[in-house]
């Protein structure tokens, strides 16, 4: 008998548990697998402008900056797919920007048309609203600059209340404050229920962090910070953003999102924060939603693209990783394809 004989016929009977039982056919692995994808937890990230064409995002490959009719083919394309969630982000004029950034709560701003539009056209698509000043504000930030180059905590919430008002009265089913101000989720809670608007939601981005993983997104939108006038700006948002060392702290800030009210809360990039949605997902029975952020998407499209990775299995290996953390919910801009492919 040969050396591997020898092997064989000693392994048998000494290996009672055999985990590869559970594995040894597709239709097991399906039986006993413990996470699931599917494209009702995916939302899809649209980006829009007021122009007349379409155009595609030199910093996001794949990505379209479309505009209202643009927009509405592809939230009907989308919902064909199962995609029946989206979340709006405009870019903004910048004849429309202001150091205050009045044009967030115009009711005939891009957002709220946007928003009828797309419910005229697709009324079971679930509009989700970003609620932040970065796209309108001359300076680049969440929120209001102040002379001393500070960002004003109260006064922007002010703004916020108002745009996020400005959302729910257009249609809006679910507003996203984005912004990380101290105290914003109670406000905007109180001021929607003061108009009636009591059935829109909140998902709150309750540990943002201050990533280098934005920068294609920033440049979607043209909303990076930046000079403006002598005032001097903060070169980056990290006295409101979270630091990336931080996991208490995301864990503090879920008990106050969720004491203000918060429906849904959110971590901010998801990928490179895993243990920060396990963390808040161990803490909270509320739906934890996760943001595959622009960074991410461009690392995997570049890398695919480039012949260095098979795009379809790596993008839902990182999604299936983000389920499998914590996270209900996921924004990702892979929604489209995802769906195409588990319809597949």
């Amino acid at each position: 008998m040969s050396s591997l004989e020898n092997l064989l016929a000693a392994a048998g009977p000494d290996v009672p548990s055999r985990p590869r039982r559970n594995r040894k056919s597709a239709a097991i692995r399906s039986m006993v697998r413990e996470t699931r994808l599917d494209a009702g937890q995916l939302i899809y990230p649209i980006f829009l402008h007021a122009d007349a064409g379409d155009v595609p995002i030199a910093s996001m490959p794949g990505q379209t900056r479309w505009s209202l009719q643009g927009l509405v083919a592809e939230v009907r394309r989308v919902a064909t797919l199962g995609i029946d969630k989206v979340v709006l982000f405009p870019k903004i004029d910048e004849s429309l920007k202001s150091e205050m950034g009045e044009e967030a709560a115009n009711d005939d701003g891009l957002i709220p048309q946007a928003i009828r539009a797309i419910k005229d056209a697709c009324p079971d698509t679930c509009i989700v609203t970003d609620v932040a000043l970065d796209p309108y504000n001359c300076d680049g930030h969440d929120g209001i600059v102040s002379s001393e180059g500070v960002i004003l905590n109260d006064e922007t919430i002010e703004v916020l209340c108002a745009q996020a008002a400005c959302h729910a009265r257009a249609g809006a089913d679910i507003v996203a404050p984005s912004d990380m101000m101290d105290g914003r989720v109670g406000a905007i809670r109180t001021q929607l229920d003061a108009e009636g608007h009591t059935d829109v939601s909140i998902m709150a981005y309750t540990a943002k962090y201050a990533s280098a993983f934005y920068g294609p997104f920033r440049g979607a939108l043209d909303s990076a910070p930046k000079a403006s006038g002598s005032k001097p700006i903060p070169a980056d948002k990290s006295t409101y953003q979270m630091d990336p060392a931080n996991v208490r702290e995301a864990l503090r800030e879920l008990e106050l999102d969720e004491g203000e009210g918060a429906d849904i809360v959110m971590v901010k990039p998801a990928g490179p924060y895993l243990d920060v949605i396990r963390a808040l997902r161990e803490q909270t029975s509320l739906p934890v939603a996760a943001y595959q952020v622009s960074g991410e998407y461009l690392m995997i499209k570049s890398a695919a693209q480039a012949g260095w990775l098979d795009e379809r299995a790596v993008v839902l290996e990182t999604l299936l990783g983000i389920r499998r953390a914590g996270a209900d919910i996921i924004l990702t801009y892979f929604a489209p394809q995802v769906a195409e492919w588990l319809n597949g």
